[in-house]
């Protein structure tokens, strides 16, 4: 039992060194309100003076106290690194000064003021950064204390409004250690129902399992008064115990007064006052009692720390692997981060990379999503029709009529409208390769390899400068394909594709439609020539006989055709004499409207006005969107399907067959290697702290494998 503090006091050392808070190592913390006694009691435990003394607030800063008990012919304890041997009896030494070391406790005290004011300012300010401590000393028990700033209320000197609540805070973050134990220190001549220190101790161990309380300053009680129901614990009960000391009076501080003249007058004091309690009270009492507790505390904890030493080990050792091991072949491993960057980029464009996303869509994934989530969508939502009025249609079929009325729609105004249409299926079109050159782009962040790219900052920027050199230089054949594919389908506009089921039925129609007007001229021709030879007969007749009414003629334009539109037509509107429409019969002007006999035509519009189509209009207009739709259908599936083929092919797939071999061409220059191979400061700091820290759990694996089972009983 006796090797344990030593144990904790080595690991102490340890973890002091690479500044560890990963492992909570047992301790006794110190905490109480300001003037409590505090620094009184840790003085009588160390029997020296060597403690800032003052008004107000003198402790700023946590004070970690280690004190170790030496024998006159321990050379191991006082044999220093250097070989120098320490002669005094007992002597200090500061983690900040390295292996300096203090014989006289008046510069301990100067030393602590120094370091407290180098980090907390002189006026009062308190800094949570904590100064180590070690005293070597034959007349003391071995314990490891930490000693707190007292709780205060009021703000003084350079101290922050909420001073209270810092201070509340740092001796939170010490007792909350579940491997610590609270010395709680309160005053003897205060209610004890009111003692901060032990409320502060209840919030984190409200069982009292791991509190012990010290009353102080018991010669200081008014007249009549005494605490012994307070130490007897019948008032506020404390599992680990209560114990009272009596402190040096102020008087004595000034006068100097020897630490054994006044532990001989604590223990008087005690026999007359106390006299049933005086075995269980004192400072020697008390720093007995710690060094019990603190043994059977480390006797429970060591476990739990040895399997906390190991975790942190693996967790640390992993951690410098990530780190890289020092370089000793630059050009190897130059071609290696080129060889592993390239694989990782074309593993998640294909889907094969061992880190597979699960919050986000990433790499091939996200291009599939473009092609046929985003760049589908929006080619279907694109009407066919959109943006075509049905006076755009007729203006366009009597513009490609010329002078002359059409007797059947002309199929230069369908060609025209139709790639109107399919010249929107461009911009769609280019929009779905910017989005998979933005993904490109955006995959160096999912490749796989950013520790190796956090490592070689140089290198990571070169890669993302020849790859984005790449995907640019890539851009712009891959739009040029993409208009070519559009203008493709602008270049001709073939009626007899076998999806163009309209145009077969048009052309059938028309066709039937011609086939019947050839016909209907046969016959109107038959029966000119029947008339002409019956009109030459009556003459003959007439000129035989007498004179004779001629008989009725059959009137030529007594028939009718059939039009592809479904309609009919007379005979004399093929020949040119049909109905005149709206227009053209307001066109003349009526004798009754003339003025000096002069007929005056309106002004023709630069643009058709709107208007009631007529029956013919209205069935040309519904025939040619029946025809722009469908057609249009065809090309925006062909569109549909060859914008990401020539996407991947021009832009995708070229940077995974050339990736690797663009870097090897652009990176590994001999000139260049040493340059881009410069290790980034914070990676080579973090890979010194990791190495510290796996060396520090390694010395404290070791020391704790020194205790053997039966030094824990």
């Amino acid at each position: 039992m006796e090797g344990l503090i030593p144990v904790i006091n080595k690991l102490q050392d340890v973890f002091n060194t690479v500044g560890s808070e990963n492992i909570q190592l047992p301790q006794i913390v110190v905490v109480g309100t300001q003037s409590a006694g505090k620094s009184s009691v840790l003085e009588s435990l160390v029997g020296r003076d060597f403690l800032p003394r003052g008004t107000g607030i003198v402790t700023r800063r946590p004070l970690v106290l280690q004190l170790i008990q030496i024998t006159p012919d321990d050379r191991e304890a006082r044999t220093l690194d250097s070989g120098e041997v320490i002669k005094a009896e007992e002597w200090g030494k500061f983690l900040h000064t390295k292996n300096k070391i203090y014989t006289e406790f008046e510069d301990i005290r100067t030393e602590i003021s120094n370091e407290t004011d180098r980090m907390s300012g002189t006026n009062k300010g308190l800094c949570p950064e904590p100064i180590s401590l070690k005293i070597y000393s034959p007349h003391v028990i071995s314990l490891t204390l930490v000693d707190l700033p007292g709780i205060t209320k009021v703000p003084v000197g350079d101290q922050p409004s909420d001073i209270e609540n810092q201070i509340r805070d740092m001796c939170l973050t010490y007792i909350g250690n579940p491997n610590s134990i609270i010395l709680a220190v309160t005053s003897a001549n205060t209610d004890m129902a009111t003692s901060d220190a032990l409320k502060l101790a209840k919030e984190v161990d409200p069982d009292g399992r791991r509190t012990l309380a010290v009353i102080t300053k018991l010669d200081l009680m008014d007249a009549g008064t005494d605490a012994m129901e307070i130490l007897c614990g019948r008032v506020i009960p404390v599992k680990l115990g209560i114990i009272g000391v009596v402190n040096r009076s102020q008087a004595d501080i000034n006068k100097r007064k020897e630490m054994k003249e006044a532990l001989k007058d604590e223990a008087s004091f005690l026999q007359k006052r106390y006299p049933s309690l005086a075995n269980r009270n004192g400072t020697a009492y008390l720093a007995k009692t710690l060094n019990r507790l603190l043994m059977h505390h480390i006797r429970d904890c060591l476990p739990e720390l040895k399997t906390r030493v190991n975790i942190l080990i693996a967790q640390f050792q992993s951690l410098l692997t990530s780190f890289g091991e020092p370089i000793e072949d630059k050009s190897q491993l130059l071609l290696q981060i080129i060889t592993r960057f390239a694989s990782a980029y074309c593993s998640t464009i294909e889907g094969t990379s061992r880190n597979i996303e699960t919050t986000e869509l990433c790499g091939g994934a996200r291009i599939c999503y473009i092609f046929h989530e985003t760049f589908g969508r929006t080619l279907e939502s694109i009407d066919a029709l959109g943006g075509l009025a049905t006076m755009d249609i007729l203006t366009a079929i009597r513009n490609a009529t010329g002078p002359r009325p059409a007797l059947f729609v002309p199929d230069i105004s369908f060609e025209l409208l139709v790639k109107r249409q399919i010249k929107r299926l461009e911009e769609p079109s280019l929009r779905c390769v910017e989005l998979v050159h933005e993904e490109m782009q955006r995959i160096i962040q999912h490749c796989g390899t950013q520790q190796e790219m956090l490592r070689f900052p140089k290198l990571h920027d070169r890669i993302l400068d020849v790859l984005t050199h790449m995907l640019r230089k890539r851009l712009k054949p891959t739009n040029n394909m993409v208009e070519n594919l559009v203008g493709i389908e602008l270049s001709y506009i073939n009626t007899k594709h076998p999806d163009f089921f309209e145009a077969q039925m048009v052309h059938k129609t028309v066709t039937n439609d011609q086939d019947g007007l050839r016909q209907l001229q046969k016959d109107s021709q038959r029966q000119q020539q029947q008339q002409h030879q019956q009109q030459q007969q009556h003459v003959e007749e007439k000129e035989n006989r007498a004179p004779s009414p001629a008989p009725d003629m059959l009137p030529v334009n007594s028939w009718k055709m059939p039009s592809f539109m479904g309609k009919t037509r007379s005979q004399s509107d093929l020949q040119g004499g049909g109905e005149p429409d709206s227009q053209s019969s307001s066109a003349v002007a009526s004798p009754a409207h003339s003025r000096k006999g002069i007929n005056l035509l309106p002004e023709v519009p630069n643009t058709p006005q709107t208007r009631k189509l007529t029956n013919r209009e209205q069935g040309e207009c519904d025939l040619i969107k029946k025809l722009i739709k469908s057609y249009f259908m065809i090309v925006r599936k062909n569109i549909q399907d060859t914008v990401p083929k020539a996407i991947m092919h021009f832009l995708v797939n070229f940077i995974k067959d050339n990736l690797q071999s663009e870097l090897v061409s652009k990176l590994y220059k001999k000139e260049e290697i040493d340059t881009l191979l410069e290790e980034s400061e914070h990676i080579a700091q973090r890979r010194s702290e990791a190495q510290e820290m796996v060396q520090a759990l390694q010395r404290a694996s070791h020391v704790i494998g020194e205790i053997r089972e039966t030094h824990l009983w």
